[in-house]
């Protein structure tokens, strides 16, 4: 096959964390490896102050920097959900072509876990944390490396088939091809590793995409926290994300994530790091953790809080981490390394925040179900839902407000039908979307921010393309995290065509890495 994208050799040798020196080859092979990294939770403005700041000269973001692609002005599918935004990454689709708008959202056309498809269809989709096996275990009840062991079928929503009432596992809820499926079908190793076994999602419909799918629970409590989560305390995040990191370091030495078997260095391969999805939310140290740590924003420019400047750089370190074993392996040549987010979170500004409970939603007329983070996805009734949506509508534009619910902008139906689907002949587009007021987040505690929204802070994510073969430069041009799939795919020399997702909303490749 053709390589659809040249990149030319450079003859700069990498030092620093680079381990020993790498020169390029006159030459230049396709890729045989990308390691795509998810920071969530990391902005734009993150990496540019981390790059920019004094104290961390020798860091790894800096060093890969130097033969990077940097796009300052790179953006996360709406919602700015954890799911939709990995999604994206691997499919090169919004919800409009993936139906994957949160992790808790709703079908109209499935039956609730354990109802064998009694009654009136349409039911919330909680592939959350929720359909562990138990979810007070970091293996989540079953075998690390097999998220299927983890995944209770009972706590799954439903759906008829061929006459049976079955479970409907998170891979069977996604409707578009993973890049993981297309690498497989081509003979590539692929791995991933990510915060739920829900994450089963990513092996695309097949079920099949992942031959190596890590998936430790990260809502579960951590050793001397009692019942506090893993995400109720810096410490025990970033202690989390370093089972994530052992889990690529294996892979990296030619072993599966267990470290327990021989296994080929995946052609795709990576994880997502929760501690910066983490600090810029918990207000201040939980247990476990040095007293004095303050998370989130000193101010509207991004300067971090000390909870936050110690999780960007335990993100640095693992990452160095990551590329010095890759170079250990005289692979970092023939490697691309992609650093993103599947999500930011806001407001950046912490005088901006704005605490609302969001039960009012829950009021709306015919209400089935909303999910409201920094913004609120609300879905009817199916039954009575032409009957409602006049109401619904009303209340949500005029009565809502006298609640207090801070709503800037309603996305009405026929809103949503032209940016997604039609809610009323698409099972999962919403009915109405409820974007507040910048700053706003629907929450009775003390979270500082939260993501799932529309702004700039929840979706302008940083974005890097590093490899010894690229020569640094910088990329204003806006771009989407949905041509990150196509890229990896045009990297290892395979067609983006072959992502369904990409073929009926055209993303294309990341621009001007062939500098």
């Amino acid at each position: 096959m053709k390589r659809l994208m040249k990149i030319p050799t450079i003859t700069a040798v990498a030092t620093g964390v680079l381990g020993a020196p790498v020169v390029a080859a006159a030459e230049q092979a396709p890729y045989a490896h990308v390691l795509l990294i998810s920071i969530d939770g990391m902005h734009s403005i993150d990496l540019t102050n981390f790059l920019d700041n004094s104290a961390h000269p020798a860091s790894t973001l800096k060093t890969l920097s130097n033969n990077a692609v940097i796009y300052p002005t790179a953006y996360t599918p709406a919602p700015s959900d954890s799911f939709p935004g990995m999604i994206a990454q691997v499919t090169g689709g919004t919800p409009k072509s993936t139906g994957v708008y949160y992790d808790e959202s709703y079908d109209r056309t499935l039956f609730a876990p354990g109802s064998n498809c009694a009654g009136p269809a349409g039911t919330d989709t909680h592939l959350t944390e929720s359909i562990d096996v138990d979810q007070s275990k970091l293996n989540a009840g079953g075998k690390l490396g097999q998220p299927l062991t983890q995944i209770d079928p009972a706590k799954l929503p439903m759906a008829k088939a061929s006459g049976a009432c079955v479970p409907v596992y998170p891979h069977q809820f996604i409707r578009v091809n993973t890049l993981f499926e297309v690498i497989r079908a081509h003979g590539g190793y692929t791995a991933w590793s990510d915060k739920h076994p829900a994450y089963d999602i990513l092996n695309g419909p097949s079920g099949k995409g992942i031959d190596d799918l890590f998936t430790p629970e990260i809502n579960s409590p951590f050793p001397g926290g009692g019942t506090t989560d893993q995400t109720g305390s810096y410490t025990a995040t970033q202690r989390y994300d370093e089972v994530k990191v052992r889990a690529i370091l294996h892979e990296i030495a030619g072993l599966d994530s267990t470290g327990s078997k021989s296994a080929p260095v995946p052609a795709i391969f990576g994880m997502t790091f929760q501690s910066v999805s983490v600090a810029p939310k918990l207000a201040q140290s939980g247990p476990s953790d040095p007293p004095n740590l303050v998370g989130g924003y000193a101010d509207g420019n991004g300067t971090p809080n000390n909870a936050l400047s110690g999780a960007l750089t335990f993100v640095d370190n693992a990452l160095g981490q990551m590329v010095t074993a890759v170079a250990a392996q005289h692979l970092l040549d023939d490697t691309l390394i992609i650093i993103s987010a599947k999500h930011c979170s806001s407001p950046i500004d912490p005088s901006l925040r704005v605490a609302i409970d969001a039960a009012p939603y829950g009021m709306t007329p015919g209400h089935a179900f909303h999910k409201a983070d920094d913004e609120a996805l609300i879905w009817l009734v199916p039954e009575t839902r032409a009957a409602n949506l006049a109401a619904a509508q009303k209340y949500l534009t005029e009565t809502a407000q006298t609640q207090g619910l801070r709503i800037a902008q309603l996305l009405t139906p026929s809103s949503l039908k032209e940016l997604y689907q039609d809610p009323a002949t698409d099972s999962r587009t919403p009915d109405f979307i409820a974007l507040s007021d910048h700053g706003v987040i629907y929450t009775t505690g003390t979270k500082l921010a939260e993501h799932g929204g529309f702004s700039n802070d929840d979706r302008n994510v940083a974005l890097m393309v590093a490899s010894p073969r690229i020569s640094h430069h910088i990329v204003e041009t806006s771009v989407q995290t949905t041509q990150i799939a196509p890229t990896i795919l045009e990297m290892l020399d395979l067609d983006p065509n072959e992502l369904q997702a990409v073929k009926l909303e055209g993303a294309k490749a990341l621009p001007d890495l062939g500098k």
